[in-house]
């Protein structure tokens, strides 16, 4: 399944594990990695010397390629950045930020840099920054997104017609048929979120798992749009959110209901009902956890039976 994203990166499958806060360690990074994908840690719930940790960690459990997501709102940005060029680091995924920032620092220090986007306009600037790959995630993606509303169906083939660079398509991706949608749309390979999350070696807490696994279609909604806008699984926090938006609420409201650390309240500690419990719309379709490796060879299976269908129809 050799194409640009598996040259680009050296790996077996154009598969790429997504980045995500409170579930990206380095045993699920490795995992990936070692199955034929590319694992990137999440630096984005990471203090410096922790990413730092899970680097070390990581190329101790594999020597396959892997990168780190770094959201570029986070504090501590420059040390972050420092760290993952002190561990030669080969491979960086920047994203909630200007591409312009750090490009060409990274590049200049041998980085392979992907830039994710949710839009035609962020797409192109990504490109200009230098970027080599972008991904465009659609608004079916959990977690934090963007405000354009567009969905992967409308965007990979909007996206596909005016950037040159590799385009990895992101949102409602969970397996095989939908990464082979996504390449007939004009992906070249695919970032893969909320799946890994219900994986055993994800890094999230198992009740949040669980409760991604009994999600049904509609159980996920974008909101916070005034913040930063985040799709989340709907609990008693997400309840304290509509019911203030009934009040026409300030921003600072917004805020201060949000609080700090609800995220990792939710998916990393388990709290139900008070945190910030971040998935995808295609939870409704994830049924089981499983080793994050079965994933992959399962995804890969799936994709070529599907093509065989599709090019035999």
């Amino acid at each position: 399944m050799q194409n640009k994203i598996t040259q680009l990166f050296n790996i077996q499958y154009p598969i790429i594990q997504a980045g995500m806060i409170w579930n990206s360690g380095w045993r699920l990074a490795s995992a990936v990695s070692n199955a034929g994908g590319l694992g990137l840690l999440g630096a984005g719930s990471m203090y410096p010397e922790v990413l730092r940790e899970h680097i070390l960690k990581c190329k101790k459990a594999t020597n396959k390629p892997f990168g780190v997501n770094v959201p570029m709102l986070y504090p501590n940005l420059e040390e972050i950045i420092q760290i993952i060029i002190e561990e030669g680091v080969k491979i960086v995924f920047t994203s909630a930020g200007n591409p312009k920032t750090y490009t060409q620092h990274l590049k200049d220090n041998g980085i392979t840099v992907v830039h994710v986007v949710s839009s035609v306009k962020f797409a192109l600037k990504s490109q200009e920054a230098g970027v080599d790959a972008v991904v465009a995630e659609g608004f079916e993606a959990g977690g934090h997104n963007g405000r354009e509303e567009t969905t992967t169906f409308t965007l990979i083939p909007m996206v596909k017609e005016q950037i040159s660079v590799p385009l990895i398509a992101a949102g409602g991706i969970a397996n095989g048929k939908g990464m082979l949608a996504a390449m007939i749309l004009g992906a070249d390979g695919v970032q893969v979120g909320s799946r890994f999350v219900a994986s055993e070696e994800s890094s999230a807490h198992q009740a949040f798992k669980k409760m991604v696994v009994e999600a049904k279609e509609g159980d996920t909604l974008l909101t916070l749009k005034e913040l930063a806008p985040v799709r989340m699984l709907k609990n008693k926090f997400f309840s304290e959110v509509m019911e203030l938006y009934t009040k026409s609420p300030t921003k600072e409201q917004l805020i201060d209901l949000l609080g700090r650390a609800r995220a990792k309240r939710g998916m990393f500690e388990g709290d139900l009902e008070d945190g910030e419990l971040e998935i995808g719309q295609i939870a409704g379709l994830i049924h089981d956890i499983k080793p994050a490796a079965q994933l992959v060879k399962e995804m890969v299976l799936e994709f070529e039976e599907a093509k065989k269908t599709f090019l035999s129809t």
